[in-house]
């Protein structure tokens, strides 16, 4: 089941960082994933959340997995452009 989170844009519900869009990298464990947005969270030191505190939402970044595997920087430059294209939170 937790396969199908990897790479969908997701809206922080608790925290210092509620309110902020991230996308999904990574799966920790069975109750906590790895998110990052590009700019305050890079995907070089993504933050731990737990799934609780995430709302996901139907849209998944496209092109984000060969964006992780690419060499230099521009990961972090792909993911805020993604997210910016996502657009604000109805």
């Amino acid at each position: 089941m937790l396969d199908d989170v990897l790479f969908r844009v997701v809206y922080s519900k608790a925290g210092h960082d509620k309110g902020k869009r991230f996308a999904v990298i990574g799966i920790a464990d069975d109750a906590h994933v790895l998110i990052v947005d590009g700019d305050s969270r890079k995907c070089a030191k993504p933050k731990r959340k737990k799934l609780l505190h995430l709302q996901f939402e139907n849209r998944r970044i496209e092109g984000l997995d060969a964006a992780l595997n690419d060499k230099g920087n521009t990961v972090d430059a792909f993911l805020r452009a993604a997210l910016c294209a996502a657009g604000t939170r109805d």
